[in-house]
């Protein structure tokens, strides 16, 4: 027995190294910790994460930093408010960039979803932040909700600036396909959220991942997007479980929650590859085009991406208000 060879078994990679394999995976998180864990390739932040973090005691020198510099550049509190949330935002990316290899996502204003020239004023201003602090604006890319407003702006952003746009609060297949004859660079489909819809709005409970209707509604994108050769990249985002992310393995990127990627990482289940141009590219699917009434009619004609739009604009605003009012308690402190 002495002479036989000693075979030893390989490690099975965990799901999570698996879908690395597929997919550009990226954190859902503005937590450093998290991203160093888990070591994604790129990171998405909103204000709801931002607020989330705001609160740790770890990040409040962030929180101090961009106080110092509100109340040095504006001359009311208003001012000093909106010039320490756009600082704040600016530093939790530059904090992100040490940590991950590719890009930030960085969100302007909810409250200005349906202002298309303020929406192109505030992404300005938060890329000159980016570049007083050595950041190129290939690593950035800024987050704008997918109302016609914000995919206009996004088009000005990427022709005339040379910009990167995250186009986020997607639900619909109409906002897909203007975002990309826009040229924007990303989207990112709310894969939960629409889930989160019919599971209050219909009499289904509980889908299959392969059925799940946010699955579905990306899964239909990615090959349209694809068939089409349109530069425009996938990012599926706003999971609900493992099996959905399983479900897209293959999408261009995912982003994904600590607690999904924790969960992943300790699973070992096999992750087959469900997204791939060459099924895409031999899709049944007819090209169309979009101008800004017949986009307002489909979207209209959508209940649930009307709704959830609408209400993840409403939230993200909400949220903008409380980290206003965190740092409105600094400055007065």
């Amino acid at each position: 027995m002495s002479g036989e060879p000693v075979i030893k078994k390989s490690k099975m990679a965990n799901s999570l190294e698996q879908l690395k394999k597929l997919t550009t995976i990226v954190a859902d998180s503005g937590d450093f910790e998290a991203m160093k864990a888990y070591k994604p390739t790129d990171a998405t932040t909103n204000p709801s994460l931002i607020l989330s973090a705001a609160k740790m005691e770890q990040y409040k020198k962030l929180i101090d930093k961009a106080v110092k510099h509100g109340v040095a550049n504006g001359k009311t509190t208003e001012d000093q408010v909106s010039e320490a949330m756009d600082m704040l935002c600016v530093l939790f990316g530059c904090e992100i960039l040490k940590i991950i290899p590719g890009r930030v996502s960085t969100e302007v204003d909810a409250r200005l979803s349906f202002d298309r020239d303020a929406s192109v004023q505030k992404a300005l201003k938060l890329v000159g932040l980016y570049e007083q602090f050595g950041i190129d604006k290939k690593r950035i890319l800024i987050k704008l909700a997918s109302t016609w407003e914000g995919i206009q702006a996004a088009r000005i952003l990427e022709t005339e600036h040379g910009i990167h746009c995250n186009l986020t609060l997607l639900f619909s297949f109409c906002q897909a396909v203007a975002c990309a004859e826009a040229g924007v660079t990303l989207i990112s489909p709310f894969v939960g959220r629409i889930l989160d819809w019919f599971v209050s709005n219909t009499d289904t409970k509980t889908y299959a991942p392969e059925k799940d209707p946010g699955v579905i509604s990306v899964t239909s994108i990615y090959n349209y997007y694809k068939k089409f050769g349109y530069k425009t990249v996938v990012m599926g985002a706003s999971f609900r479980n493992v099996g959905e992310i399983k479900a897209l393995a293959g999408c261009d990127l995912l982003t994904i929650s600590p607690k999904l990627l924790s969960d992943l990482e300790k699973s070992n289940d096999v992750v087959e590859h469900k997204l791939n141009v060459d099924n895409a590219k031999n899709s049944n699917i007819e090209k169309i085009s979009l101008n800004e009434a017949q986009f307002r009619w489909m979207l209209n004609e959508d209940q649930m991406a009307t709704e959830k739009l609408s209400d993840g604009i409403r939230k993200f605003a909400v949220d903008a208000r409380k980290l206003e009012s965190l740092l409105i308690d600094v400055i007065k402190a």
